[in-house]
């Protein structure tokens, strides 16, 4: 067989140069949002639920009155963090526990993978959209329920509930690195759901019964939800409240970091 006339081209070694950390971290988060974005069975609920649940639990009980301001004022901080909570676990453990559960962790380890780049992603992803989700329950809740704030006080509330979504980015990445893949959505709604009603994010913690009014101050939800209705002026969130979540952060931190080292040695092993 004669030889074709059209060499193939030489290969430019120099054009191949490794992803800058920045670049891969962009990539993986990029890659993240899309294809968080393009899963209905996460997208809907994360929005309908505590959309839903605001509406009927505050908006709709009209003129009723929390501390000086009506229910759908009060409970716009937390269904709002009721809400991002939901976005940070779902979008950060149930998806690293899928992933881990049907090897692609392996294969992420096998490569050389920035490991920081691919969590990074994942958590700014989940915040990503807990920014909408907040977003969305202020539109609703200026639009339907008359809440009426000063500017200021709409921009703090956001960035309250998104930074306050991080250490559930945490907890997540602790289930993700813990929980069987199979089991995943029911573990995280056990303690999503009862977190959620102990810190007083469905209703004031100071009507809850008593004995889960004495377990609220040692959950995580009930300090973050204290910072967020402090960013619209209400109760008397301090210090404590935010150095209660560091705390918290640094525990499901340390517990992913147990599972992760047990998921590698036992894919190493």
């Amino acid at each position: 067989m004669e030889a074709t006339s059209n060499p193939a081209p030489a290969c430019n070694m120099s054009s191949f140069r490794p992803t800058s950390p920045l670049g891969s971290f962009a990539l993986e988060a990029r890659l993240e949002l899309v294809r968080l974005a393009r899963q209905p069975s996460y997208v809907l609920p994360l929005f309908a639920f505590p959309l839903a649940f605001y509406y009927f639990f505050g908006i709709s009980m009209g003129e009723q009155r929390y501390h000086g301001v009506t229910a759908a004022t009060y409970l716009l901080a937390s269904y709002g963090a009721f809400g991002v909570i939901g976005a940070a676990l779902f979008g950060f453990g149930v998806t690293l526990a899928l992933e881990r559960g049907n090897g692609w962790l392996i294969l992420r380890r096998a490569s050389p993978m920035r490991l920081l780049s691919y969590l990074s992603a994942k958590m700014v992803a989940a915040l990503g959209f807990a920014l909408a989700v907040a977003g969305a329950i202020e539109l609703l809740g200026a639009l339907a329920g008359g809440v009426r704030l000063a500017p200021q006080a709409w921009l703090l509330l956001l960035g309250v509930l998104v930074a306050g979504a991080i250490p559930f980015c945490a907890l997540g990445f602790a289930i993700g690195t813990i929980a069987p893949a199979n089991g995943v959505p029911a573990i995280v709604n056990l303690i999503y759901l009862p977190l959620s009603f102990m810190g007083g994010l469905w209703i004031p913690a100071a009507m809850l019964p008593v004995t889960f009014a004495r377990i609220a101050p040692w959950t995580p939800t009930y300090h973050f939800g204290k910072l967020a209705l402090a960013a619209i002026g209400i109760g008397n969130a301090t210090v404590l409240d935010s150095l209660a979540l560091v705390l918290w952060t640094a525990l499901f931190l340390a517990l992913a970091a147990f599972g992760w080292r047990r998921d590698e040695s036992r894919s190493n092993g």
